[in-house]
């Protein structure tokens, strides 16, 4: 019985090796827009406009827009107060005090303020990236996306690998870039 046992467990770990990365990777995408659909229809978002990218299973669902005509592009400066969350609606983070304090991730030792960075360099996971690029200054969007585009395999803090992200986005302020004229 022991070594039925034994042949059996090698022969299990010999066909998961069969499987090639990008298999994975497909399986999980699959897994993840399953479980962002099923969201979806148990939690429906009202929104004035959406957009899903079938290219990445991202999608997108404006609460407010703007219309200011203010699109960030790579290297513009953003602030953007958000709430991020796991599919069964855990807040893991969040730039809003009273938000952190109402869902119990309140800590005293942090400044609770819009994150304030450069888009397009890398400084944010892909999918908030992606959320934000299609956004206007004064918009306020509820981004869904699935793990490939948030933390992937990586468990980080209170979110576990492979997991599909929500992101409650209000895009506060677009600063260009300056581009410095040209020398005569």
């Amino acid at each position: 019985m022991k070594k039925l046992s034994l042949l059996l467990f090698a022969a299990v770990g010999l066909l998961a090796g069969c499987v090639s990365d990008d298999e994975n990777v497909q399986i999980i995408l699959e897994r993840d827009l399953a479980q962002i659909e099923k969201y979806v229809n148990e939690n429906p978002i009202p929104s004035v406009k959406e957009l899903v990218d079938n290219g990445t299973g991202i999608r997108i669902y404006w609460t407010a827009v703007s219309n200011s005509g203010k699109k960030p592009v790579k290297a513009d400066t953003v602030s953007v107060n958000y709430t991020g969350k796991l599919l069964n609606n855990f807040v893991f983070d969040t730039s809003i005090e009273s938000v952190a304090r109402a869902n119990n991730v309140f800590s005293p030792n942090r400044k609770y303020e819009p994150l304030r960075y450069p888009i397009g360099l890398g400084f944010t996971i892909p999918g908030f990236e992606f959320g934000i690029l299609q956004m206007e200054q004064g918009d306020k969007a509820t981004i869904i996306m699935p793990s490939l585009y948030g933390y992937g395999s990586q468990v980080t803090g209170a979110i576990p690998a492979n997991s599909p992200l929500i992101f409650e986005l209000d895009l506060l302020e677009v600063k260009k870039i300056k581009v410095e004229d040209p020398l005569p």
